[in-house]
């Protein structure tokens, strides 16, 4: 992922002291090392030799949390109707027919997907570990390093948060789809992560499933093999309320409280979804810096509820984004919905800016995946950049100074040109370099999980 190259853009999303702007005829320099040596704005016309990027220039998407095997339910999960507990019984028979070869191809083509959509880094919320039925692959982490290698093959970077899944329930034994889930405990799931490698495009995280997957005694095995090794360390919290009732029934306290006694909130934290808090629960994920992934377009498909976000933020939680299962893929509309949402529970307007979102599905979503050197224009970071058409029918009309407010309110994944990563051009004019037919490469790889 390492390149040296200059690229010329039309207009950039610039930091600036006051707070970000868009600057005109952006030279962006990128050494060997895939980092950004030089921004200058107001260069001029685009010199020779130089790498034409039209429309806004962002930096690379990061998408916080990802279920890369859930998009396989996309339209199988919207006939007729549901609860979330009959959509999960759709999800566990799809799980269970991937292996790592199958899940290598699918990953690649989701992952494939996403840099189309204008994301250079995805959190992958691994818990696929085992074959089904619960028996060891030769490799114990074939599922993962498929997930690691697919990212590659797509262009991108990936942060793995191996999970930690251990019970169905508060004291529950896994259910037969699970047991490929489940290490069998805690210390058990640290010995085979202890494996798991990084590499230049890869990194290593930790997760906690929910409260409910993971007993209470072990949740500090996970938050100390987190901390030892100072990495990422993600969480499902309190998606449902009926997981709160369960955790008040089992344990008397709500499952952030739950988090907070066992060692797992702090700043290296993330808490996904966060969706039905307490006053107390927001002053501890507040207290503790604990970032809040939200994930819009999962939980309205999943008819979760509106997270209280705006509060959290305002409490002192940076926030991020994830498409998680991936019932579209498409960074955009996830930040747009963040205001929007917002809109409809108080019926008044402008809880969030553009900066701010673009923000979130920026610097603090990489920031929150262990990638703190990604997520800004600027002399240092990372070269990972996405380019937003400022023509489409989408985004025609607006001046360019509102670039920001153009890309969150109006732009769509369809309206990304270009995508760079590492100073690497993984798509040129919508075309993925690496993988030829990224439709063709999804059809293919979820009919023969239905075959």
């Amino acid at each position: 992922m390492s390149a040296a190259v200059t690229y010329w853009a039309e207009y950039a999303w610039l930091p600036h002291a006051n707070g970000p702007v868009v600057e005109q005829q952006v030279l962006i320099a990128v050494g060997p090392g895939g980092r950004i040596a030089k921004v200058t704005p107001d260069s001029g016309p685009c010199p020779p030799g130089a790498v034409r990027l039209g429309g806004l220039v962002l930096p690379g998407q990061a998408n916080a949390h990802s279920h890369a095997f859930h998009r396989a339910l996309r339209g199988n999960v919207q006939v007729g109707s549901g609860t979330f507990w009959t959509w999960r019984d759709t999800m566990y028979r799809f799980a269970g027919a991937l292996d790592p070869d199958s899940y290598l191809a699918l990953a690649t083509a989701v992952y494939a997907e996403m840099a189309l959509a204008g994301i250079t880094a995805v959190g992958e919320f691994h818990y696929l570990h085992h074959a089904p039925g619960g028996g060891r692959y030769d490799d114990p982490n074939a599922m993962g390093d498929a997930l690691i290698e697919a990212a590659l093959r797509a262009g991108i970077r990936i942060t793995l948060l191996d999970t930690c899944y251990v019970s169905a329930g508060f004291g529950a034994e896994p259910t037969k789809p699970q047991l490929r889930f489940s290490d069998g405990d805690a210390d058990a799931w640290a010995a085979r992560a202890d494996a798991l490698k990084a590499t230049e495009h890869a990194r290593i995280g930790a997760a906690v499933h929910s409260v409910r997957a993971v007993p209470a005694e072990q949740l500090s095995t996970v938050a100390h093999w987190a901390a030892m090794r100072k990495t990422p360390l993600h969480v499902h919290l309190s998606e449902q309320t009926a997981e709160n009732d369960a955790c008040l029934t089992a344990h008397g306290v709500t499952p952030t409280r739950l988090l907070a006694d066992h060692g797992v909130l702090g700043p290296r934290t993330s808490a996904v979804h966060a969706t039905h808090l307490s006053d107390d629960d927001i002053r501890l994920l507040a207290g503790s810096s604990t970032t809040i992934c939200m994930c819009p377009t999962t939980e309205r498909d999943l008819a979760d509820g509106i997270g209280p976000a705006r509060r959290l933020a305002s409490a002192g939680c940076p926030i991020s984004l994830g498409s998680d299962s991936h019932a579209v893929i498409d960074p955009f509309e996830e930040a747009r919905a963040l205001e929007l949402d917002e809109r409809l529970r108080t019926r008044t307007r402008g809880h969030w800016t553009a900066n701010a979102l673009l923000r979130a599905g920026s610097e603090d979503g990489h920031a929150s995946l262990g990638w703190p050197e990604a997520g800004r224009i600027e002399a240092g970071s990372l070269a990972d950049l996405t380019a937003v058409a400022l023509d489409s029918v989408r985004t025609a009309g607006p001046r360019p100074a509102l670039g920001a407010e153009t890309a969150v309110f109006a732009a769509s994944a369809a309206d990304v040109r270009h995508v760079v990563v590492g100073g690497r051009h993984i798509v040129k004019d919508g075309v993925h370099q690496l993988v030829a037919d990224v439709p063709a490469a999804l059809r293919d790889a979820i009919d023969a999980l239905q075959s």
